[in-house]
This record gives C-alpha cells, structure tokens and sequence, in this order.
C-alpha cells in the first residue's frame, strides 16, 4: 500500500461526520451518459452485453463500457489495474454521470487498496451495485463520504418493483421516504413478508449491504461503523451455520450491539441443503436470526426486499433513516441525490 492510500484511510477513519453529511451524487436525467464496469467477476458472453446496453437504453440513459469490460483473469473481469482503471476513468470522465456495476461475484475485496479516493471525492456521482460491490460501497463511503446507493447490478431482473424504486432513488432529489414491500394478491400466501425480531424504533444513517462481505472486511480500513446506525444486512444461498457464524462474527466485534436498529432483508435459498445437511440437526434461519439478533436491545426486523430477491429496493448509502420493526417499515429522510 502506497503512503498516500494510508493517509487517504486514515482521514477517512477520522471523519466520522461523512454519516452526518454525506457527500450527494447528483441526480440522473434523460440523456446522461452511464459508464458501465465489471469491478468484480468477468462478463464476457456477447449476450449479456446486449442486455446491459439495452437495459441502459430502457431508462433513456446512454451506455459507455469501460475499455476493460469483457476482460477477464480467472474468474474477474480483468486484472486489479484493469478494473481499477476503469473504475477511476468512469469517475475522472466529465460526460459520465453515474457508474453502475455489470454484475457482482467476487473479486472487489481486491481492488480497495489501489482506489484512489481523492479522485472519487473530486468527483461526486452515483455508484449503484449490490452483493460482491458492497466491499466497494464500504470503502468509497468510508473514505470520501460519498453516498452510493445499494442496489440491482445491470443484469439483474429488473421487475417493476425494482424499476419504480430504482428511478426513485436514482432521478429524484426528494427523499425516497417509506419503503415497504411490494402489495402482494395473495393475503394469506404471499410472495413477501417481514417479520419482527425485536419490536421498536430506531434512527440513523443508513449502512450496511451484503452479510459475508461485511463480515470478510471486519478487521480492515474498511470495514462498517455502526455506531448509532441503522444497519441492514442481506445474503443468498447459504446454510443457517453458516449465516450464523457470520452474525455471531459481527456480534463478537461489537457491530450488533452498537447498531441503532437492524433490517434483515429476504435471504433466498438459506436453508439447510438438500440430501446434504452439514449436520443432522440444525436450526432454521428464523431460529438463528432470533437467537442472536433477538437478544438484542434494539429494534429488529426480517424479510424486506433488499439484495438478492426479484423485487428490490435501490438504498442510498450514509443517508438518514427510520425503521419501524413492528410495521415492517424503512423509512429514508433525507435526500439521497441533489
């Protein structure tokens, strides 16, 4: 690590008010140029390429591709300088207005000590992303102040939910306001439900992203301060112990209990595996969430749309929030874009 990415760490580390007043993007309009980048696994089919240009172009916003996309080393989208070039290009470039991930995977743990965060502070935009980005979403954030906001990568599925919210946050400068799930047809079986862990309410500013992600950067620069926070933590297909051990992880490094409040979004395919089990008896993902986030003295609640679910809020990052665990409700204050 260069001495300069230690002095930008920590002077990120010292500017605790970045959660008081971050840093805004400013807001998407019709016509804006998007760059597009693979910071995390490589994306090479010529298919998914199409789709991300016309998943742009079916928002009115003009693609440009980072020169390295398509690249790939192993299993990411090319080799540290690559992506880390095209990450600061998109940044640097005065036509693009936002960058948004291709897709997440793996791999953006790598990049985070050759970022250069004082060309990211000197040039505010929108970075959207989710899953594997939420490494990057922790180290922008805590080293610029920047609000990024979490949520579909270009080649996600892209429901209707997920559209409304995604051009809420992205092209209005009005806070976003209560998020709720989707209404669902079927009252007595429906698609999405919240449930509540510990009842109250809380305050803060807004944090949080992917469960392994946030447990794999504890003990870093860049890990997440949740001091007075309201946290949020989602994952996909992985095993009760295993959710478990990532949630006693963050307990054990005091991240739970010095939250304000915590929202624990849908968590697709956490379930025991089939024919598989790592043990023959286990807990259910509902027994682990009430048995350590339960006996908290925080409010909790469980299952809105956040991450890896077909209907998905986009989150802005470092923003001012609510949470209501007994409606279910999450609620952002501020404004998110200017």
């Amino acid at each position: 690590m260069t001495r300069r990415n230690l002095f930008q760490l920590a002077a990120g580390a010292a500017l605790p008010g970045f959660a008081q007043s971050p840093l805004l993007p400013e807001a998407l309009r019709e016509g804006d140029t998007v760059g597009l980048i693979t910071p995390s696994a490589y994306v090479a089919n010529p298919d998914a390429i199409a789709l991300a240009e016309r998943t742009i172009r079916y928002f009115k916003l003009n693609p440009l591709f980072g020169p390295n996309v398509r690249k790939k080393d192993g299993y990411v989208g090319g080799t540290v300088e690559q992506r880390v070039s095209d990450l600061h290009a998109m940044f640097q470039n005065p036509q693009v207005r936002a960058v948004f991930c291709i897709r997440g995977g793996f791999g953006t743990a790598h990049l985070l000590d050759s970022i250069d965060y004082d060309l990211i502070r000197r040039n505010p935009k929108i970075f959207l992303g989710y899953s594997d980005i939420t490494a990057l979403h922790l180290a922008i954030h805590r080293n610029t102040g920047l609000t990024t906001f979490h949520g579909p990568v270009v080649l996600s599925g892209f429901s209707p939910y997920t559209r409304e919210h995604f051009r809420r946050a992205l092209f209005e400068t009005k806070p976003l306001g209560v998020l709720a799930n989707p209404p669902d047809r079927d009252e007595l079986r429906p698609s999405h439900t919240t449930r509540t862990v510990r009842g109250g309410q809380a305050r803060g500013a807004l944090v949080g992203g992917n469960l392994t992600l946030i447990s794999t950067t504890l003990g870093t620069p860049y890990e997440v301060d949740t001091r007075g926070r309201i946290l949020f933590l989602e994952d996909v297909d992985e095993q009760p112990y295993s959710i478990d051990r990532m949630l006693t992880h963050l307990k054990l490094a005091g991240k739970l209990d010095a939250a304000a409040g915590i929202v624990f979004g849908e968590c697709a395919d956490c379930r025991p595996r089939e024919f598989k089990p790592s043990f023959e008896s286990t807990f259910s993902l509902g027994e682990v969430l009430d048995r350590i986030l339960g006996r908290l003295k925080i409010p909790v609640f469980t299952g809105l749309t956040i991450g890896h679910t077909t209907d998905q809020l986009t989150l802005p990052l470092g923003v001012m929030a609510s949470l209501d665990a007994g409606k279910g409700t999450l609620t952002i204050e501020t404004a998110a874009v200017r």
